[in-house]
């Protein structure tokens, strides 16, 4: 295929701004698909992403479109995620690409999702052409979106393209821009072969797919390859490109983007940002791969049943394939056997997780609360990345402990700036700045991670009315007050619970855990007493009252002694369980826990 007909762009936007829609219709337009196959949200292929109405994973697919010049073009598009959780997806796609679709709601305008996207572009040399979607909504300011994109991130004019991905309007002249605007690729086909893997998924009948973007060479069906930095050799079994459908192929050239099947089950064997080389003769040097990203919220997966420890390691492991962004490690928990602790980019991503696990790989898991990672300074002078509340060592000997912070930027119109103030006082923030942007205010927070992960986005939308947004972004470690929460079943602990708090915040979750627990742990036939301790005090207490059993119901009358017999052997045996009952609590409670 000739370099100059390709064109291999990203479509990148803050969430719900439209990219899906619009991928669909460019789909539509150049004819990958007709009318009859057609549905919303063609190329977010899992349940879970249709449900939730967001995509999750990275799509690629090729289409083909015959310009005005008579010329026919390749266009290899990518549609990525927009929620902040996944910014890892878009960064591994925009390396495959020479140019990205910037996408503005034209009734939201530029929100902090934009403004993070368009920098991640920049920082890939990237042609970012913005693109403003939902013309069509009645009553709305298109030259106040285009003002927005000109003035926060000095975007030209005559480059602004309005388009509705949902009706169709401005699909056309959208094409005919690309071709125009967006760069072709530039790869040498004589040079050995250099190649970028960009994403992988597992496949029970061809093994691990690899997802690749083709910079040097040609690679070829039957070939033996090499991954640079796993130093494995291989054979190319299969090559093909989506349409949005798999279509077998015999070669990728210098500037296309596609897939191989290399019969790989094993998935150690192959890394995202891989190179992949001619075995018998190799590029000089590998492409420089990732980032390595460091999980913000660390919690504990367990399966519910001890058996599922080996099925749920393998799902881990292949699940893992298309999401690096997933740290994990395996665990031992008192209350629940063999586990891992995994690590997330957010509390989204720990759902999303959890509930691909459990769908796709038929698990059944439990849990335990999220925290972040703390750094303790004990008094030897040693310093311990805590993960889980369980390492926590004895007061005494901790010198100091620090938490992650990270600096955070509210977009949002200036009437509701005192309430996004208040919020971020009350979740510990430190303010660092403000500014007029266009016609809203940017802040700045330095906020705790801890504080942040749970419902700060939500709670902002709310007090903004939809108008604010958030982004995000690591800023360091800061010395703070921290105890261990830990909640004790008849004077038992249940490590599941256990989290590290604020002790300004520690009598509040302990009674909010307490209370919860009591309303959901069923009764059982003797009395449960639940307990919330910090710092050796007890905090907060409840009891469960023992199920009622009725012994003596089938005594009709006689003599008084007979029902008492039947009385004291019950109190007896209530005793005895008591001592070695084990209390059942219902996954609900679990996730209540989470949800606190």
């Amino acid at each position: 295929m000739d370099q100059a007909h390709i064109r291999n762009f990203s479509i990148i936007a803050h969430i719900d701004h439209g990219k899906s829609t619009l991928a669909d219709r460019l789909l539509l337009f150049a004819g990958a698909i007709d009318e009859r196959k057609f549905k919303n949200q063609l190329l977010d292929d899992m349940d879970l992403e249709r449900e939730r109405g967001i995509t999750i994973k990275a799509s690629a697919v090729r289409l083909e479109y015959k310009a005005d010049d008579g010329e026919k073009y390749i266009f290899n598009l990518i549609d990525t995620p927009g929620h902040v959780d996944f910014s890892y997806e878009v960064e591994k796609s925009l390396r495959a690409c020479e140019g990205a679709l910037l996408v503005v709601d034209v009734t939201q305008g530029v929100e902090s999702q934009t403004v993070a996207n368009n920098f991640l572009a920049i920082e890939n040399n990237l042609e970012i052409l913005p693109v403003i979607n939902k013309i069509d909504i009645a009553n709305i300011d298109i030259d106040h979106a285009k003002l927005q994109l000109m003035e926060i991130l000095k975007f030209n004019d005559e480059h602004i393209q309005s388009v509705s991905a949902k009706e169709g309007i401005g699909i056309k002249e959208l094409f005919e821009k690309i071709v125009k605007f967006m760069p072709a690729p530039e790869g040498d086909l004589e040079a050995p072969l250099k190649v970028l893997i960009f994403d992988m998924k597992y496949d029970i009948y061809k093994g691990i797919i690899i997802y690749v973007r083709v910079f040097d060479g040609c690679l070829k069906a039957g070939m033996g390859i090499r991954m640079m930095n796993m130093e494995k050799n291989h054979k190319v079994e299969e090559i093909g490109v989506f349409t949005p459908e798999a279509v077998q192929g015999k070669e990728l050239s210098a500037g296309e983007v596609g897939y191989i099947t290399c019969n790989i089950h094993e998935p150690t064997e192959v890394r995202v940002g891989d190179t992949i080389t001619d075995s018998a003769r190799m590029a000089e040097e590998p492409f420089e791969g990732y980032r390595t990203l460091n999980p913000l919220v660390f919690c504990g997966i367990y399966p519910v049943n001890s058996k599922d420890f080996m099925s749920l390691r393998e799902a881990i492991a292949k699940l893992r394939l298309s999401d690096p962004s997933l740290v994990y490690e395996p665990e031992t928990s008192q209350s629940f056997g063999h586990g891992f602790r995994c690590g997330f980019l957010g509390l989204l991503h720990m759902e999303i997780v959890q509930e691909r696990l459990q769908r796709e790989y038929n698990l059944n898991l439990v849990l335990t609360t999220p925290n972040v990672q703390y750094k303790v300074y004990t008094k030897k002078e040693d310093v311990i990345d805590l993960e889980c509340p369980a390492q926590l060592p004895d007061v005494s000997s901790i010198s100091k402990i620090e938490e992650p912070f990270l600096t955070v930027t509210i977009l949002t119109p200036v009437q509701y700036m005192d309430g996004v103030m208040e919020l971020a006082k009350r979740k510990r923030g430190i303010f660092v700045s403000s500014e007029f942007v266009s016609d809203r205010m940017r802040i700045l927070f330095d906020v705790p991670l801890s504080e942040v992960i749970v419902d700060f986005n939500d709670v902002v939308k709310s007090i903004t009315r939809g108008y604010g947004s958030i982004d995000y972004k690591f800023k360091g470690y800061l010395e703070t007050n921290i105890s261990r929460l830990d909640i004790l079943i008849n004077d038992k602990m249940c490590d599941a619970f256990s989290c590290l708090v604020h002790k300004d915040h520690a009598y509040n979750k302990g009674l909010a855990l307490v209370t919860k627990l009591k309303e959901l742990i069923p009764q059982q036939l003797f009395e449960v007493r639940v307990q919330a301790t910090c710092d050796g005090r007890i905090i907060s207490s409840a009891r469960v009252k023992s199920a009622g059993k009725n012994v003596t119901a089938k005594c009709y009358g006689g003599d008084i002694s007979r029902k008492r017999k039947l009385w004291e052997r019950q109190k007896e045996g209530k005793k005895r369980l008591k001592q070695i009952g084990n209390v059942e609590i219902p996954q609900e409670a679990f996730s209540a826990a989470l949800k606190l």
